[in-house]
Order: C-alpha cells, then structure tokens, then sequence
C-alpha cells in the first residue's frame, strides 16, 4: 500500500527521491512558491539583508587582509634593514602544543649603527644609508604657539627619493632642507634653523647626517638601514645576500636582542608606520569577531523566520503526507522553495554589499585618526568575487534551517528535547556571565558577550513555554478588565503558545541585543569619565613644553611630566596564552601631589622614583595576583623586557590605564620621548577636582579647566566607529526580523480573523484584541530582553566598574519606543493590507 502511495506521487523515498530532477519535488516546490509567495517574502528580506551584512563584512575582511603600511620614504630602497616590530612569546597551554603569540609593537625598535658598515660590504650593495627620524619642535620656551617637525639626516633622503627643487644641501649645524608640504621658502628660518634649500615631498626638515644623529638622541643605534642595489642586481638576490650577511655577523637589535629583519616589497611599510600594522591587525580581531556575532544573529532570524513559514503550513504537509507523499520528499520541497527564494535574495544582497562596501570604507578614511596613517586597504577587483562566497553561505545557513525546522514534518509537538535543551543553555548563559564577574577587561566583555548569545538561544527555543508562563500571569487581568476583546486575546494566546513564543523570539533578541551594545559602552565610558576627573587634580595643562620648564614660572608648585606609550603584558586566560598590548602613562613621582590621583589602595606612589618599579591597576593586580613588594615582567614599547616591582596599586585604571610607570624607566624606550602634555599645581593647596581655577601664570600656556587625564586603547577610534556601524546594521536586521515574523503570523491568521467577523466580532472589537496582543508582545519581549541583556549587563559592569550598568533614559525610551512601534506595525500591518485590498 506504502509502495503504490509513493508510486502515485512520484517515486516516494527510493533512489529517484533523492535525485534533485524528482519530478514530484520540482511540482510540489513550484506550486507551494507560487501559493505562498507573501510567506517567503519575509524569508526573502532576511536573506537579502543578512547576505548584504556577510557580503560587506566578507569585504572588508578581504581588504584588511590584505592590507599593509604604505611605503614612502624607503620606495627607492629594494631592501630595508630594521628591527622586529613585533613581540612574541610562546607557552603550551593545558594539555596541548606549545603555542606563539604575538603582538605588534607602535614604538621604533633600533638596530645597532654597525649595521650599515656590514651592508656596504655585501656583493651588490650600491649604498647603505642610514637613517634617523627625530621631532624637531619651533616654540618659546613657554610652550606657546608650539609647532613639531619631522627630522631626518639629508642622505636619508636618497631612499625615497626625495630630490631639491631649490637651493643646496645642508653643510654644517644651524641648516635645514625643507620638505615641499612645509610651506618653507630658500633663506626662511624654522625651528631655529635656516633653509637653504627645498626638496619634494611631505613636511619635513633635513639636516646633515652629524646634526641628524645628535638630535635623535641614542648613539650607537639607528631606525633602520635602507640598502640601493648596483644596477642589474635583483631584488631577491639582494635580498638573499644582505640576510646571508646579517646572520653571519649575529646581528640584533637594541632592545629585545632579536635578530634583524631585511624587508622588501609592501613590507618596507613597517618600517616606516610604526602604528599600522598592529592597527591592521587589531582591525582584522574586530571584523572577525563581529561576523562571528552577526552570522549568530543571523542564523537566529533565520531560524524564526523559516520555522514559521513552515509551520503555518502544516495542514498542508499533512494533507500531502495522507495522500501518499513521503516525509523525504516534503522536505526535499521545502529545501528546494527555499533555496530558490534564498538563492535569489542572497545574491540581491551580495549585489548591494558591493555597493555598500566602497562607500563604508570611504567613510572611514575620511574621519581623522579612525584609519592610523600609513595604513593601505586595497580593494583589488577579484577581491569582489568574495560577495558570492558569502551569498552561498548564507543560502547554505538557510537550507540548514530549513532541514532542521522541516526534519519532522505534520509533527511539530512540543519535544522534551527541545525544553531540556532551551534550560541547559539559560543555565550555561548564566554560568557565562558568572564567569565575567572574576575576569576583567577583554575577558569579561567575551564573556557577557557569550552569556548574551547563549541566553537568547535558550529564550528561542522555550519561546512557547515563556509565552505561556506570561500568559497564565496575565490571563485573569485580560479576561477581567479587558472586555470581549480581552477574553478573545487570552483564548488565543492559550490555543496558540507556539506562535506567540515565535512572536517573542525576535523581539527578545532586538531588545536583548540593543541594550548589551549600548548599555556595555555607555557604562565603560561614564565609569572611564568619573574616574578621569576625579584622577585629575590639576590647576593647570600645558603643552609643548617640559615639566622642567615648568617648575620655573611663578605661582607653580609642582609639575609632572606625562608621557603615553604602550607596553605588552604575557599572561595565560583559562590556560590559553595571550599578548595584550595596554596603554600606559610615564610620570614623575615627585610631581604628582596636587596634579594626579590614581586613588592608591595598597601601597605608595613615592616608591616611583625610583628605576625599575610600576604602579599596578587593582584589576590587574588581581588577575596577576600581585601586590606592592611583588614583580610584574613587562615588554615595553620597543619590546625591552623588563621585571619591574610594584609598589603600588591604584583603583582608577579605567582612566589611567593598568600600569603607571617613572618617566625615566618609559622614556629610553619610545620614539619620541617628549611629554604629551604637563600637569601642575599652583602654589599652597592642591585643589580639588571640581574646582575651576582661574591660573596665576603665563596664561598664554595655560589649558583651564584643565582637561581630565585618560588614556586611550589602541584603535578606539577605529573599534568605535565600526561597532556603532554594525550595531546599527544588526539592529536593522532584527528589527527588520521582528516585522517579518509578525507578518507571516498576521497572514497565517487572515482566516481566523475573518472567522471572527463572521460569528459577530465587531471591527473594534478585533483592532483592540489586536492592540492587546501588541501590547503584551511588547511588555513580555522588552522584560525578557531585559533579563537576557541585564545578566551578562551587570557582571560585566561589576567586573569591569565595580557598579551596576548605566544607560542613558533617552537610549532607554528610544529601545521601547523602536520595540513598540515594530511590534505595532508588525500586528496591524497583515491586517491593514488585508483590509486594503478587499
């Protein structure tokens, strides 16, 4: 009988079943797209949408690949003799193969000066030039009016080549060649130095190669050593010959001690933009990590989407199935409806991303400081073909779907499976976010950002079961108070708890979402503002000038140098090796009283000044498990490394970073030692941190009200401006879900309402059961959201700020506002179509 069924069909489950040429399939497939056309509509968005986000994430990932610091002042150089701008550091986590990691370092690691004698002497070698790049600074010695400059030795200029336009080359101390962009003219005088001649090229200041080593300030090193090749020699050979040379002559650098790098091509950029690289690298964690979370978001949608298209349908694959259709062949139909909806719709967005993908990275090169200078993002043609890739990615996510959701077809049930499963990940959602509250920094934002996904996929999954508990909370208030309309609402909501559930999912994860991104960075940034201000006690702020200086004018007590660099912390995270690389300040001990307050909570601040300690952030003291009297082992800017002891440890590091080091111990080890700018205190008490002080010296160099001190994380910029542009794009796709969710439902309920009309439901009877059920969709999605968002939202703050979260009220009211005016739209919207078109 079973056999003369699936024959009556189409072949049934045998070998031809499972042919893609099934003739039964092709017929069941076209006519269901055909009769369901409004229902794949929605899935048709959330393709599109989903395959433009993929598509332009695809891209830019692509591009970040790809991209490389821009050669300039070494284009005439085939082979760049440097040192190794990255740290590295290997370990064997638990139980598993010794791992490297690495990070980039942003200051200039030198090389030994010998380097250029055993370049000369290499086969080949038409010349190896030397060079030093320095800051020459024009200002009075009150800092006012201070301008910096680009310095290097005239000779260096041969590796560009930068050649004269005007005048003559630099003899003797007190003379300068100025670059074309300077805007300097023959016989002009800048920095204290006359311009006797002018060469093409950006804004810079050439002195002679003695000047030039004198000013760079550490003799016996340089910044690197660029090799010019006799004429006919190519480059690999070159290239071959001077590293056989550097490692006969077991050269390495100043710093670390590590071997010389010879670089060529594109990579001769590093050398030069010392801060591109690592941004790459940086940008590239940024993209990968946000299109890990916007393929979750996206599977979610999806999920809800087809589940739903499917569902509404399940009279008919009942009906399919009692008259002889197997279980294989109806999913066989589904798969191939959705994969021609989800093959069009994808390749619509993956169109749209190649439009869109242009213009995003145009925006950000176009805003100062977000793209680090220097930083090449080629986008070459082929690179586009990566569009389609992630086109039939995302048609595969769907078709998964789609055999998951239609795996048991006419039996849709309430499994135990399902529940027991939606529980397992509420409970591993809430021991995710436990996590985050004995972790700090990156480690506690993954970890709510773990909780967070987990939690909303358990939500997903009990999305029934958490209607239905809602509902029998507001069962008696609806059927008391709300009338007709409020009986018919709460009858529905009974008979219907799996469509509800499916209703909440998506309104759960907008809501959810939303308040994680904009909660988590509004709570850092108020926390990271509360404790710069009250860090910084300062009367005044100077810049372009010393803190030395300083201390000579009258009615300043004290000053204190602060310098920004960064230094490189080696540490193990649930026995996983990693490499942070954290902003710190360089300070003078001596000057701190009245001008900067970290907030010591263990310790003393007067035990910087002495060589080779640290103050310690309590954060990171407690993840080191370090206190004052213990050693923490740094790699400094250049990657020097260094065992330094604590004698301190400080509460505000939101604001002044993890480490406080003596200025001293920080300034051998950048690339351009000169304070950022100068904190000092009037003569007699130091002022509080509110007060607004009307200064008693040279105002002309006085910065009131004295700005707070932070520091800034590597690529904040860049971070911001991307995160708020996803944030945004996931924020459209799940609002755009929670519409086509509610719109398959409203469609799937045309009958039912018009049933209603039929047995003496007047129309506003019908509006207001419509309006009850926005409302308790609204209510229930934005409390769940709330809880979803709020678990992994306060172990984060606790974690990171010690308080609760904050979020501003109008974020607030705009994330209930946006809710409420989907869901509304959502309901009504089926409705209003439906009543448009009669």
């Amino acid at each position: 009988m079973r056999r003369a069924r699936e024959r009556a069909v189409g072949g049934g489950g045998g070998p031809s079943a499972r042919r893609v040429g099934n003739p039964a399939v092709r017929l069941l497939a076209a006519r269901s797209l055909r009769a369901h056309r409004s229902a794949w509509a929605a899935v048709f968005a959330a393709v599109a949408v989903t395959s433009a986000l993929i598509g332009t994430l695809a891209l830019a990932l692509g591009s970040a690949g790809l991209g490389h610091a821009r050669v300039e002042r070494y284009a005439a150089a085939p082979v760049v003799v440097a040192g190794d701008q990255e740290v590295r550091w290997t370990t064997t986590p638990w139980g598993g193969e010794p791992q490297t990691e690495t990070a980039g370092l942003t200051e200039r690691v030198r090389i030994p000066e010998t380097t250029a004698d055993v370049l000369r002497a290499v086969p080949g070698v038409r010349e190896a030039v030397p060079d030093h790049a320095f800051v020459v600074r024009d200002g009075g010695a009150d800092g006012a009016d201070t301008r910096a400059y680009t310095g290097r030795s005239w000779p260096a200029a041969r590796l560009a080549p930068y050649r004269l336009t005007d005048g003559r080359e630099p003899r003797r101390s007190g003379e300068a060649v100025a670059g074309a962009a300077l805007g300097a003219a023959v016989g002009d005088t800048v920095a204290g130095r006359k311009v006797v001649g002018v060469a093409d090229g950006p804004a810079a200041l050439y002195v002679t190669a003695g000047e030039a080593r004198r000013l760079a300030g550490h003799p016996g090193s340089v910044d690197a050593v660029g090799v010019l090749g006799e004429s006919g020699v190519p480059t690999a050979t070159l290239h071959a010959r001077v590293r056989t040379a550097l490692d006969r002559a077991g050269l390495k650098d100043t710093a670390a001690g590590r071997p010389l790098r010879a670089l060529t091509g594109d990579g001769r950029g590093g050398a030069e933009h010392l801060g591109a690289p690592p941004a790459r690298t940086e940008l590239l964690q940024l993209l990968g990590a946000v299109s890990g979370t916007v393929l979750m978001v996206a599977v979610l949608v999806l999920a809800s989407l087809v589940a739903q298209a499917l569902r509404q349908r399940a009279p008919e694959r009942d009906l399919l199935l009692a008259i002889g259709a197997t279980p294989r062949q109806v999913r066989a139909a589904a798969g191939r409806e959705v994969t021609r909806v989800a093959g069009a719709a994808a390749l619509l967005g993956a169109l749209a991303s190649a439009a869109l993908f242009p213009a995003l990275w145009t925006a950000l090169e176009a805003r100062p400081g977000v793209v680090p200078e220097g930083l090449e993002l080629p986008t070459p043609p082929w690179l586009f073909a990566g569009v389609l890739a992630a086109a039939a990615l995302v048609v595969g996510v769907t078709r998964l779907v789609v055999l998951v959701a239609a795996r048991r077809p006419g039996r849709p049930g309430r499994g135990g499976a399902r529940r027991v499963t939606g529980i397992v990940l509420l409970v591993a959602g809430a021991g995710a976010a436990g996590t985050a509250t004995l972790q700090g920094g990156d480690a506690a934002g993954a970890a709510a950002g773990a909780a967070t996904v987990t939690l909303v996929a358990g939500c997903a999954l009990l999305g029934p079961w958490i209607a239905g508990a809602a509902m029998a909370v507001l069962d008696r208030p609806l059927r008391r108070l709300g009338g007709a309309p409020g009986r018919l609402t709460a009858a529905g909501a009974g008979a219907h708890s799996r469509r509800l559930g499916a209703a909440l999912v998506p309104v759960v994860l907008v809501t959810s979402f939303a308040l994680v991104q904009l909660s988590a960075g509004a709570t850092m940034e108020r926390a990271a503002t509360a404790q710069a201000r009250a860090a910084t006690t300062a009367d005044l702020a100077l810049t372009g000038t010393t803190a030395e200086r300083v201390r000579g004018l009258p009615g300043v007590a004290t000053a204190t140098d602060v310098l920004r660099s960064s230094v490189v912390l080696a540490r193990t995270q649930a026995g996983t090796p990693r490499l942070d690389r954290l902003p710190v300040l360089g300070v003078d001990a001596d000057g701190l009283a009245g001008t900067l307050d970290p907030g010591v909570v263990a310790g003393e601040l007067d035990g910087l000044r002495r060589p080779g300690t640290v103050a310690v952030g309590a954060d990171t003291a407690r993840s080191l498990d370090v206190e004052p009297g213990g050693t923490v082992e740094l790699r400094l800017g250049d990657g020097t490394p260094r065992r330094l002891r604590v004698v301190a440890v400080y509460e505000r590091s939101l604001a002044l970073g993890e480490f406080l080091l003596p200025k001293a111990e920080l300034a051998p080890h950048m690339s351009d030692p000169y304070p950022a700018r100068v904190l000092a205190a009037r003569s007699g008490r130091a002022p509080a941190a509110s007060e607004s002080v009307t200064p008693s010296v040279a105002p002309e160099v006085v910065r009131a009200p004295v700005a707070p001190e932070a520091v800034t994380a590597p690529g904040a910029a860049l971070n911001g401006i991307v995160s708020t542009g996803i944030v945004a794009a996931i924020g459209g796709l799940t609002v755009l879900s929670v519409l086509s969710t509610l719109a398959l439902i409203g469609a799937g309920r045309r009958d039912e309402l018009g049933l209603l009309r039929q047995v003496g439901a007047s129309a506003g009877q019908v509006r207001r059961m419509l309006g009850l059920e926005a409302g308790f969709l609204t209510a229930t999605g934005l409390l769940v959201g709330l809880v979803v968002g709020a678990v992994p939202l306060t172990a984060f703050a606790w974690a990171l700020t010690g308080g609760p979260p904050h979020l501003p009220p109008a974020q607030a009211a705009a994330i209930a506002g946006i809710v409420l005016a989907t869901v509304v739209a959502g309901v009504f919207g089926p409705v209003a179509r439906r009543r448009s078109g009669r």
